[in-house]
């Protein structure tokens, strides 16, 4: 299908039949916060219903994924990260599930299809058709797509290595990631899994729900005191969502030759300090040399067929109820700037989905 002329927007089908509305809704940013962002730092504004242009897709979005990484990116954004800062008046994006309400012929994308893109916080989104995933029914929920399972299980399989046996710590235990790594860490053969979250409610789901053996709570007592009780004989593995005392922590407590791998920072994201660009925390050199502490920072890598088969197999174990996915969906784009605020408070448990 050639792109759309302007002129006939009102007059597009969707495909249950009725006609496309005029307007959008989306989320941009109002003015950028001294420290944490709240609701009134954002608004919800209506805009013309995007025209697709050559080589684009319309998209009517259903879901999208609210993040922490968003604070660091009104901040400022970090040098070398993958994503532009947000300035007053750009509108929000991040990970997204819509349906395909046009397509060009040669895109292989049909009407009504499911599609994952980058373009959330709005209604409606025109997207490269090279920018767009087929879903498939691989998942049994659509919203599923959005969970942060392939950093979970890439950090664990590919920069951790678990093997049978395995005592690994999870920081961020409750998070969109730590809610799936604990799970994940269970079904490779650790031996113990400990979490860590900030509260005893959270910490008691983290055992009862979410494969986690123990968890320490922060700010109930030191966290290297708490994870010396509970893994007296060290660990092996950390997942280190957080920084900070958590990583000090850990490094007190690595046996010989553990293996740590850094997918986030939240101690710096979700401060309510500075501007949530910078992480720093002190370590102490020798105790690395001395363990032999192998630490690795860890992005999932951008591989379609690693992904597609954790997909396949996230989707077998969803099925099988081996594991679960821990999430708050928030219906309505008018919800979404308190959605963000609620997530950055630590108020939800796994990944904060808005349903459109």
């Amino acid at each position: 299908m050639p792109a759309l002329p302007r002129t006939s927007r009102e007059a597009l089908p969707r495909t249950s039949g009725e006609a496309l509305p005029r307007m959008s809704r989306e989320v941009r940013l109002a003015g950028l916060p001294d420290g944490l962002p709240r609701p009134e730092h954002f608004e919800v504004v209506e805009t013309p219903l995007p025209v697709p242009e050559e080589g684009q897709v319309l998209v009517r979005n259903r879901f999208f994924h609210v993040f922490a990484s968003l604070r660091t990116l009104i901040g400022g954004g970090v040098k070398g990260a993958p994503f532009p800062p947000l300035l007053p008046g750009d509108t929000l994006f991040g990970a997204a599930i819509g349906e395909v309400v046009s397509a060009p012929a040669d895109s292989g994308l049909r009407p009504g299809e499911l599609v994952s893109h980058w373009l959330g916080w709005r209604e409606y989104a025109a997207v490269a058709a090279a920018q767009c995933t087929p879903l498939g029914d691989t998942l049994p929920d659509p919203a599923a797509h959005l969970a942060q399972g392939w950093t979970a299980y890439a950090a664990l399989t590919q920069g951790a290595e678990v093997r049978p046996g395995d005592t690994v710590f999870v920081s961020g235990g409750a998070g969109a990631v730590g809610s799936l790594a604990g799970q994940i860490a269970r079904l490779l053969g650790a031996g113990q899994v400990i979490g860590s979250t900030g509260s005893r409610e959270k910490a008691e789901r983290l055992v009862s729900e979410l494969g986690y053996d123990a968890a320490v709570i922060r700010g109930a007592a030191p966290i290297d005191e708490q994870l010396a009780k509970i893994a007296p004989g060290g660990i092996d593995v950390l997942l280190d969502n957080v920084g900070g005392e958590q990583l000090q922590a850990a490094v007190a407590a690595a046996r010989p030759g553990a293996r740590f791998v850094l997918v986030g920072a939240l101690s710096g994201q979700l401060s309510a300090h500075g501007t949530g660009t910078t992480a720093p925390v002190e370590l102490d050199t020798y105790q690395l040399i001395l363990k032999g502490i192998a630490m690795r920072g860890f992005s999932a890598p951008d591989d379609a067929r690693a992904r597609s088969q954790w997909t396949e197999r996230f989707g077998g174990w969803l099925r099988s109820g081996e594991i679960t996915f821990p999430h708050v969906r928030v219906p309505g784009i008018e919800q979404a700037p308190q959605a963000l605020h609620e997530m950055i408070g630590g108020r939800h448990l796994g990944a904060v989905v808005v349903e459109l």
